[in-house]
């Protein structure tokens, strides 16, 4: 990061107005209510960087975050683009320039880039399928087949790199899918996966041991557009976290662990490239948060 940025974003942080709704009334202020989507609440990183955010700006008042009812990703993206959502205020998902067109975003990485990080969940016995796949070659001549959810951006870039993929509109068939055989390979993100393996409770599926796909994706908080005050606020937070240590305090607590269970260092790494991004310069926090989570792990790039 230049020595410009970081002066930069604490400049912005003092300037930018506070809303008049953020400016505590005599006694005990209300207390706001934001409403995320149920996915996000339910992984503790998420949860625990949003609530990050609003502790380093209490003056903008308190906040209860609340757990969305249960919605596929589509739906939640339907919801946040209306003026106003009874239903979800909220929602960590992949950015695209059409989600980012349609909504606003907040271009901060939450886990430094590392959904773009993708692990096989398979059945232990297809293990010999991925042995001998070396290049990204190897895995289109393959008979591997791939499982993502039908709004995912992912499923977009597999195909566009010539891989085939199966797709459900529900997150949770996908786990019944894979021990099903409707696919070989369910593709999660380094960031997630092992906390999906504990809370699905999938008897029997495992972590590939070999293979690893990489692109750009970074995911991002998205609002609503009019939804201005939660936004500032969200991006004021996370800019104070960065500048303080304590986002990086927070990366090594939710996301380190994974890296060293997977052993990330010795996978053989499949670069896929993003039709969303194969011209696309990012903003330089967020190009900067990256390039630290790339400079963290070792890749050895087929």
């Amino acid at each position: 990061m230049s020595s410009m940025f970081p002066r930069l974003i604490v400049l912005l942080s003092l300037i930018l107005p506070l809303p008049l709704n953020a400016v505590p009334a005599a006694g005990e202020p209300d207390r706001q209510e934001v409403i995320l989507w149920y996915r996000n609440y339910d992984m503790p990183s998420i949860h625990a960087l949003l609530r990050l955010a609003f502790d380093k700006t209490p003056e903008y008042g308190p906040v209860r975050i609340i757990r969305s009812a249960e919605m596929n990703q589509g739906r939640a993206l339907r919801e946040l683009r209306k003026d106003s959502s009874d239903v979800i205020h909220l929602a960590n998902v992949a950015s695209t320039p059409e989600r980012e067109s349609q909504l606003r975003a907040i271009p901060i990485p939450i886990d430094g880039g590392l959904l773009g990080y993708r692990v096989c969940l398979i059945k232990p016995e297809n293990q010999p399928l991925f042995e001998e796949v070396r290049t990204l070659g190897d895995l289109r001549e393959s008979s591997i087949r791939f499982g993502q959810g039908q709004h995912w951006p992912d499923t977009k870039i597999l195909r566009a790199n010539g891989l085939e993929v199966i797709t459900s509109s529900r997150f949770n068939s996908l786990y019944r899918m894979l021990e099903s055989d409707r696919f070989e390979c369910f593709a999660r993100g380094v960031s997630e996966v092992l906390f999906d393996l504990e809370k699905e409770r999938t008897s029997g599926l495992v972590v590939e041991n070999h293979l690893m796909l990489t692109y750009d994706m970074p995911n991002f908080f998205f609002l609503s557009e009019s939804n201005v005050a939660l936004g500032h606020r969200i991006q004021i937070g996370l800019e104070r976290a960065i500048l303080d240590g304590s986002f990086a305090v927070f990366f090594d607590r939710y996301f380190t662990r994974a890296i060293r269970a997977l052993k990330l260092g010795d996978r053989r790494v499949l670069r896929l490239g993003n039709p969303w991004t194969w011209d696309r310069y990012w903003p330089p926090l967020t190009e900067t948060i990256m390039q630290k989570t790339r400079q963290r792990i070792q890749l050895n790039a087929h």
